[in-house]
């Protein structure tokens, strides 16, 4: 397994060990958002990054690694109820949220490794405050599909720019080194 590999495992497992014991926490409370609703929240964490890296200041304390970690997860939250259209139920056990989570983050690694491999590992010449800029910019698009009610002409779909952010917000992980606390 090339390092690549090995250090978006090790940041997906960090991420999912959080959402795992927040589920243990709150249940799925989550399910009652809308996919809007959680693009919102995507624009809340990217924003705070975002002014945090610009004014270099953190008043609230939670640090940018945890607001990349929330993103990671508000992008398979978000994934799970644009595509898991049959469950109805509000709150899901335990296992089949994990479960969930887990096809997700399998579906992003996989997606991540043919970019990468077209791409040459191109983000890992880039800035983690570029990798944030792209986020920002992947939310206004999610935001003008949503507000035309899902259609596009041309474009992808809204669950391929939660893909996108999901990668963008673990390469900006690597970079900050989240992966190697974990080795």
């Amino acid at each position: 397994m090339n390092q690549t590999n090995i250090e978006y495992t090790n940041v997906i497992n960090v991420c999912r060990d959080i959402f795992s014991k927040k589920t243990k926490d709150y249940g799925t409370a989550w399910r009652i958002l809308r996919s809007s609703s959680l693009t919102d929240q995507i624009f809340i964490k990217a924003q705070r990054i975002r002014t945090i890296q610009e004014t270099g200041q953190n008043k609230v304390g939670e640090s940018v690694e945890d607001e990349f970690v929330a993103i990671v997860n508000y992008c398979i939250m978000a994934i799970i109820q644009l595509r898991e259209t049959d469950l109805v139920e509000m709150e899901l056990p335990a296992e089949t949220a994990i479960a969930l989570y887990d096809k997700y983050a399998k579906e992003a690694f996989e997606l991540m490794a043919k970019k990468n491999h077209d791409y040459g590992e191109a983000w890992r010449d880039m800035r983690v405050s570029s990798l944030t800029d792209l986020i920002l910019m992947k939310i206004l698009r999610v935001k003008q599909i949503e507000d035309n009610n899902g259609a596009t002409l041309i474009s992808e779909g809204i669950d391929a720019n939660y893909f996108d952010m999901l990668n963008y917000s673990v390469f900006s992980l690597i970079h900050l080194n989240v992966s190697a606390t974990t080795n």
